[in-house]
């Protein structure tokens, strides 16, 4: 698959099958996660890698939309890290593009993942930074559900040519 395949065919994805997802997969997601683009080369992030499934079952119970999660061979937490934010205001920016890089690379490597927004919703943020028991600098800011899948993944035509614009608006 080549890159611009991947970056047209990944998808959200919310079911998975029983396969174990290798370490090997896991340490090559959280190396181009490691390798996303952050402002200031501050790179304020840490990850969680949770395959316990009694914590993975506490996720529905405070984050709506999230049932599916039960079902993923393992999920891998973002968090973005106050004290190492050199530039106020962008470790989640930060944080996203991590995200979508694990998107990325689940889909190149064969995966199904789907997105969960943690931050800015306060209600998820406590909660999660509680069953993680993260530090008070530590900012949860996405779970990635990660699994094999029988989804087909597929390329769609989004494109919308009323929100392209050339020099003016």
């Amino acid at each position: 698959m080549n890159t611009l395949e991947t970056l047209l065919t990944r998808r959200s994805v919310r079911s998975y099958t029983d396969k174990s997802v290798s370490k090997e997969i896991i340490d090559k997601l959280l190396e181009v996660a490691f390798s996303a683009p952050s402002a200031g080369n501050q790179q304020p992030w840490h990850f969680v890698i949770i395959d316990d499934k009694e914590i993975i079952k506490q996720i529905p119970a405070f984050h709506s939309h999230s049932k599916f999660i039960i079902n993923a061979n393992k999920v891998i937490l973002v968090c973005g890290d106050l004290n190492l934010e050199k530039l106020k205001g962008y470790w989640m920016v930060d944080c996203a593009a991590a995200t979508q890089n694990i998107l990325l690379a689940a889909r190149e490597l064969g995966l199904g993942a789907c997105w969960l927004g943690v931050y800015p919703r306060e209600e998820r943020m406590i909660r999660v930074k509680k069953i993680i028991n993260l530090p008070d600098n530590i900012i949860p800011f996405s779970l990635v559900s990660l699994g094999y899948t029988n989804e087909k993944q597929i390329a769609e035509d989004r494109r919308k040519e009323d929100r392209i614009h050339h020099n003016k608006w």
